[in-house]
């Protein structure tokens, strides 16, 4: 509704938007560079708005309350958004320090006939637990080291410098479904079970007692029969390997969790002792996509890390020298390619979409030049503000959606140093350069003015729909902070895009709902959780038209909500 909305120009753009002035930051300067010929972006951005108020601890609300709705709810919307992230960041007078170790706080949002109520609780796992009790951090998470408990002699506090940090089960990242159950994740071997109505943990679920991973990503892939693809790391006398996960998609029993859960393929990686981190991984019809990217996992440190007194986080670094690796890997046959598909240094925290088409692969996601940025989220950079703020923020690279084409049907005869893309308007390479090794180029997946949205993260599409199918349209946020500030809306096949923002308003990872019988691929809405860092207790569930990308309705919520990650749609019907 136009009276809700304070959007300036929401319109399929190629040009800068002028509603950028509702920020109070000024772009200085902007230099280009060009790596495998295309352009990079360096822009030097001043008085980035402070978000301290966003990642700062909450109270939990176990019970649902009700909501003010301004505008339209569709009546047809029937079901609940739930949302994940981290809510609590101190025990006592002790602070986490990075922004992935606050506290699993779980969100719902129930919508029905028009009308939304909220409820949130903190994830009851045992790190939860123990820091609760103690009123202090017992449990070591990403980025904060826990100290030596202070009830112990101090012979006992020497002798705990020398265990292995235990993992988290603070699934702080993503609500995620397996076997029609709700789980909610992190990326070590530990979820929980979760009732989506209560948010209660209903059990905790633990990788390595049904397969030999020593963890596994927030991010799964579901095929259209419900069977669920994901990766882990296993770290072993045999060597250290990335593993293809698969989990079929109906359970035994009620008590049934991960069994028949089975290793399809293990992956050797290039440097045994260095593996290469990764948050999530790609999937076509027939393939999983494996990026080894060049932000790296140094094994001695982090295996030392309570001897040396340091974080995991520590020993994870970016390595600009290194090249990046596509491996795919069948599906049906569990069989990895010969083919290796090389690219230059970048790093990528979420896919958006691939699928196969003509003899080709076609492997969408958002990607950046510069890997640094999950050690730049330490929760005292996200609380600062002025010159500090802006520095930050220009030291990070930001991510923009690029496409990468690869040649599935390379042969002993693929002929050599030349371009094998041979779809049409696609500016993409792949060149073989020898026997199963292609080296390949990016073509962009927008326009130039994409930059001054800060580029763009946590991608949705319709996802039931479209994934692993050719596909046109997909959503998500515009950084111009180091979390999202606006919502966007790209489509493909112009490169053109819509956007919602607002001044002092940081929406979260747009997640797509379809209307009933929808013909169109974006008939439908899209929902997104907005707070802002100068209201008290303002945040609210926004509901855009995923067509038009204009403001339907909001529904405000009396309590204060942290910025969050990720989530998913579980409809009642």
């Amino acid at each position: 509704m136009a009276t809700l909305s304070l959007i300036k120009n929401v319109f399929w753009t190629s040009k800068g938007c002028s509603h950028l002035s509702f920020y109070r930051m000024s772009c200085t300067k902007l230099q280009t560079s060009a790596i495998d010929g295309k352009r990079t972006y360096n822009t030097k951005v001043h008085g980035v708005p402070t978000i301290a108020h966003l990642v700062r601890s909450v109270e939990e609300t176990p019970e649902p309350i009700p909501t003010i709705v301004k505008g339209t709810i569709p009546k047809w919307i029937n079901g609940s958004l739930l949302r994940n992230g981290p809510g609590k960041f101190e025990f006592g007078n002790q602070h986490f320090n990075h922004w992935f170790d606050g506290m699993a706080l779980l969100h719902r949002f129930q919508i029905e006939g028009g009308k939304v109520t909220y409820r949130s609780r903190f994830l009851r796992s045992d790190s939860y637990k123990q820091n609760s009790e103690r009123n202090r951090i017992m449990v070591s998470e990403f980025g904060t080291l826990a100290l030596p408990d202070p009830c112990k002699n101090m012979f006992q506090r020497f002798l705990s410098r020398f265990e292995m940090t235990k993992p988290t089960d603070n699934a702080s990242v993503n609500i995620i479904k397996y076997k029609g159950d709700y789980y909610v994740s992190t990326e070590t071997n530990f979820m929980h079970r979760l009732d989506p109505e209560t948010l209660e943990s209903k059990q905790k679920v633990d990788w390595s007692k049904f397969i030999a991973v020593n963890g596994a990503t927030a991010h799964p892939h579901i095929d259209p029969d419900g069977t669920a693809y994901n990766m882990g790391n296993s770290y072993s006398k045999k060597g250290t390997f990335y593993n293809i996960i698969m989990v079929p998609p109906e359970r035994a029993g009620p008590e049934d969790t991960l069994e028949e859960a089975k290793i399809l393929c293990s992956i050797a990686p290039h440097d045994k002792s260095k593996p290469s981190y990764y948050h999530s991984f790609g999937m076509s019809e027939n393939y999983v996509v494996f990026i080894e990217q060049p932000i790296k996992m140094d094994l001695f440190k982090i295996m030392t890390s309570n001897v040396r007194g340091k974080a995991l986080s520590e020993g994870i670094y970016w390595d600009p020298n290194q090249e990046t690796i596509f491996h795919l890997i069948d599906k049906q046959t569990g069989k990895e390619s010969p083919v290796k598909y090389y690219t230059k240094a970048l790093s990528t925290f979420h896919q958006i979409n691939a699928f196969e088409q003509d003899g080709f692969l076609m492997l969408d996601m958002c990607c950046s030049d510069n890997g640094q940025a999950i050690n730049n989220y330490l929760i005292q950079n996200m609380r600062q503000s002025g010159e500090a703020l802006d520095k930050m923020y220009n030291s990070m690279g930001q991510a923009f959606p690029r496409r990468f084409v690869l040649p599935l049907n390379i042969t002993k005869d693929t002929p050599l140093e030349q371009n094998l893309n041979t779809r049409p308007d696609s500016t993409a390479t792949a060149v073989c350069r020898m026997k199963n090794q292609v080296y390949c180029t990016f073509e962009d997946l927008h326009s130039d003015d994409l930059q001054d949205y800060g580029g763009l993260e946590f991608p949705h599409i319709n996802y039931a729909k479209y994934n692993t199918k050719p596909y046109r349209y997909f959503y998500g946020c515009g950084l111009r902070n180091l979390v999202g500030d606006s919502l966007i809306k790209m489509d493909l096949e112009s490169k053109k895009f819509k956007v919602w923002c607002q001044p002092d308003l940081y929406p979260s990872e747009p997640v797509f709902v379809p209307s009933p019988n929808a013909v169109e691929e974006d008939e439908g809405i899209i929902l997104s959780v907005v707070i802002t860092p100068t209201n008290d207790k303002s945040s609210f569930l926004l509901v855009l038209d995923a067509k038009t990308f204009t403001e339907l309705g909001r529904a405000e919520v009396p309590v204060n909500i942290p910025y969050g990650f990720h989530g998913t749609f579980n409809s009642s019907e």
